[in-house]
């Protein structure tokens, strides 16, 4: 993991999200302690446990990816998951012991693309040797019959310089439109599925792995070009060049010293003090079963045992309706730290537009640009966009900086349509331009709510 101190980590953040403040703060925090927690001495190290993160704030400010930037950042295993989609054991879905497994999931296909990319040049050279084979195949050897067998020997010494001559052409590129017959193997598994029911997903993991293992492999055989049979015979002897057994150990390790855990939508698992008369389908079941993986225990997985003791779990919720304060008191306990984000405004939408390195104005610009077309703004339209933004925001849903994506599209649409035929390759974005497009969808609020 690349080591960053928190002010590091916040420059790096600001470059994509714009404000929120306080919970790239926490973030930075929480990420620093992890390395401050690997200098402690060994005794006291394992009683630290990572400060887990309750984000509090509407939809569309950053909180999803204030989660996925710092992952990216560190080269962290990084699962998001929405709180919804699990029961409480004994109920028909998916299990919260899941969340890890797919976090070890994620992690073991990490490290065996890094893995991958270390034999990568090794691996290129044994696809051209076995390239090579299938363009041209090695003299026979009779041993058997003594005549047939040197005429053979006499005749080796003519096929290096034929060898090394094909091998020459492949690197220059000058056999690319060339076919060759490949034999692949496909795994033959049958179409089965078994619905969770009180955690069985673990069972349909050993199932499908043991139908993987009796069932024949299926062979096929196809013509493919040089550049494409190089890669997928790249690709094999990279598998067998990894050591499986060192990539799940690696993967464990980072998941159980590095992982992050989003789970969103947490306050739609949180019933209010109205919701708690009527019957309750699992919600708070859901914050109990949630309560041990968040605290610290043992997982079973597919790859063996995986702790989550200092696994950072960041959850999140609007708390429109329900209140954190809502949560079961062990949960409230279990995420400690409570950030809570601002709404955005008129100056963030227009910071949005243009400042971060994916600003969605350099994406339209970049897109445009492919059909010949140089799209200017001016500073005047953005902050006409900006205002509209938050205009639609007060009058029907506020889904935060989102709404920009939607008034984008429709503002462009006409550009976008046309752009292969517009023979103007210069285009200028002014406010007249944006109050034309924008200004009768925004004045009639049933029209602005179905397409803005």
């Amino acid at each position: 993991m690349p080591l960053f101190t928190p002010q590091e980590i916040v420059a790096a953040l600001d470059k994509y999200i714009i404000g929120q403040d306080k919970a790239k703060k926490a973030v930075a925090i929480a990420l620093r302690n992890r390395w401050r927690r690997k200098q402690v001495p060994p005794p006291l190290r394992d009683e630290i446990a990572p400060k887990n993160i309750l984000m509090i704030g509407p939809t569309g400010v950053g909180k999803t990816e204030i989660a996925r930037r710092l992952a990216a950042l560190t080269a962290s295993p990084f699962v998001k998951v929405e709180a919804t989609k699990f029961t409480e054991v004994g109920y028909v879905g998916r299990d919260v012991e899941s969340i890890i497994r797919d976090l070890v999931d994620m992690a073991v296909n990490m490290v065996k693309q890094e893995e991958t990319k270390k034999v990568v040049i090794q691996a290129r050279e044994m696809a051209k040797e076995r390239l090579l084979d299938l363009l041209l195949p090695r003299p026979k050897k009779r041993p058997s019959h003594k005549d047939a067998y040197l005429e053979v020997v006499q005749k080796e010494p003519s096929y290096e310089p034929v060898r090394e001559k094909m091998r020459a052409m492949l690197n220059e590129g000058k056999l690319d439109e060339r076919f060759v017959e490949l034999e692949t193997t496909e795994k033959a598994l049958p179409v089965m599925e078994i619905f969770s029911i009180a955690g069985l997903e673990e069972m349909d993991i050993s199932f499908r792995e043991m139908f993987e293992s009796m069932l024949p492999k299926k062979k096929k055989r196809k013509k493919v070009k040089i550049p494409e049979a190089l890669e997928i015979l790249t690709q094999e002897e990279s598998q067998k060049l990894i050591d499986m057994d060192k990539v799940i150990s690696i993967a464990k390790k980072r998941v159980e010293e590095s992982g992050i855990v989003f789970i969103d939508e947490i306050d739609k698992v949180t019933a209010s003090d109205s919701a708690r008369r009527g019957p309750d389908v699992s919600r708070e079941g859901v914050q109990r079963d949630l309560l041990p993986v968040i605290e610290g225990t043992t997982v079973n997985t597919k790859y063996g045992m995986v702790r989550t003791d200092h696994i950072l779990f960041i959850a999140a919720g609007a708390f429109h309706i329900a209140k954190p304060s809502e949560l079961i008191p062990e949960l409230q306990g279990r995420l400690p730290i409570r950030v809570e984000l601002d709404s955005l405004g008129e100056k963030e939408f227009k910071r949005i537009l243009t400042e971060p390195e994916n600003a969605l104005v350099k994406q339209y610009k970049a897109l445009l640009k492919t059909e010949g077309i140089e799209i200017e703004f001016e500073e005047q339209a953005i902050e006409e966009i900006a205002k509209i933004a938050v205009d639609v925001n007060e009058k029907t849903e506020n889904i935060g900086a989102r709404r920009l994506y939607t008034i984008m599209e429709k503002l462009l649409e006409d550009i976008s349509f046309e752009a292969p035929q517009i023979k103007e390759k210069k285009v200028l974005i002014n406010t007249h331009y944006v109050r034309d497009k924008l200004s009768n969808i925004v004045k009639d609020v049933d029209l602005s709510r179905y397409i803005l």
